[in-house]
């Protein structure tokens, strides 16, 4: 695929990724900030929310599998997944943790259980979009072209 094509690929699935509430205006805000002199910007700050994010939900998991669950432990750990995914525009994973976050306040374990699933669910779609848009960036820098950010009119 020539550069062209890749530009086009890579404008027209980041807007997909915007429509199906993906991912939203704090992730331009990311992209603004990388530049020739930081060309991976986005890459390193989606690798730390990768990082951030498996090592949450892997102590959500196991504080919610507890015989006396700690509502405000599995509160804490939602709370900081909520920013972190904030701080990058991980649309659905943010509003699953509001979700969930409430029901912590409920302290309703079967509440939590689910938004649980359904938080693991929609942070492994975006992981994985991320993913593809962060390759196919990389293979449009490759092959001597830029990321057309003036033609994201999101």
């Amino acid at each position: 695929m020539e550069v062209v094509q890749m530009q086009r690929a890579w404008v027209e699935y980041t807007k997909s990724l915007f429509r199906e509430g993906f991912l939203d205006a704090q992730f331009q805000q990311l992209q603004l900030l990388q530049d020739e002199s930081n060309p991976d910007f986005v890459a390193e700050v989606v690798s730390l929310f990768f990082e951030d994010s498996e090592r949450l939900l892997s102590d959500l998991t196991f504080a919610l599998e507890q015989q006396s669950v700690d509502f405000k432990k599995v509160d804490a750990h939602v709370h900081q997944l909520k920013g972190s995914s904030s701080s990058i525009g991980a649309q659905r994973v943010k509003n699953d943790c509001i979700a969930f976050r409430s029901f912590c306040e409920e302290q309703n374990i079967e509440g939590c259980q689910r938004c649980l699933q359904q938080v693991k669910q929609d942070y492994c779609l975006v992981k994985s979009k991320l993913e593809a848009l962060i390759r196919l960036e990389q293979q449009i820098v490759a092959a001597g072209g830029s990321i057309p950010m003036e033609e994201l009119s999101c």
